[in-house]
């Protein structure tokens, strides 16, 4: 039994949508400043002021680390990923796909208790005052746990992919 196609579908969508965003946005911290045209790094500055992610724009030191291996190590990863789940029925894209998915999602624990957790009272702090901006400020992050989440999970349960062979006796 094949993977449902709408999740294929979705997944496919999810890291063709990663492409742009990696290079062009997420990577931002970590190039020279002027070496992307403003209206990358102004459209960087929109996101972070108006959903008050302080991760972005003053990000620390351990979330650098996670932008250079979605830089360094996701990235690559990506249209490789897409071709799989677009083309559907890819057993290959099993191993890949749960080391992906296993190393976002411990990544994204560390970054949601960042933002749940976090003091940002400080003047100096961009980040979210207000429970309600918490909250805001979560849900773009969430579908970035969810979806890795639900990647291994279809990789882990999904017979297609959990498809173990008999072999035959001699």
């Amino acid at each position: 039994m094949a993977a449902p196609r709408w999740r294929e579908r979705l997944f496919a969508l999810f890291f063709l949508a990663h492409v742009p965003l990696t290079a062009l946005i997420d990577s931002q911290p970590l190039l020279p400043a002027g070496l992307l045209p403003p209206a990358l790094t102004e459209l960087l500055q929109w996101y972070a002021t108006t959903f008050r992610d302080p991760l972005m724009l003053q990000p620390p030191a351990w979330f650098k680390a996670f932008i250079y291996c979605e830089a360094l190590l996701q990235l690559p990863f990506f249209p490789i990923a897409a071709y799989a789940f677009l083309k559907g029925s890819c057993r290959w894209i099993r191993t890949p796909a749960i080391i992906y998915s296993t190393h976002v999602a411990t990544t994204l624990v560390a970054i949601l208790a960042h933002i749940l957790f976090h003091d940002f009272s400080g003047p100096e702090q961009l980040g979210p005052q207000t429970q309600r901006e918490r909250l805001m400020l979560l849900s773009v992050y969430m579908p970035y746990l969810l979806i890795p989440l639900l990647i291994l999970y279809t990789m882990l349960y999904n017979p297609h992919y959990n498809h173990v062979e008999k072999r035959k006796r001699k």
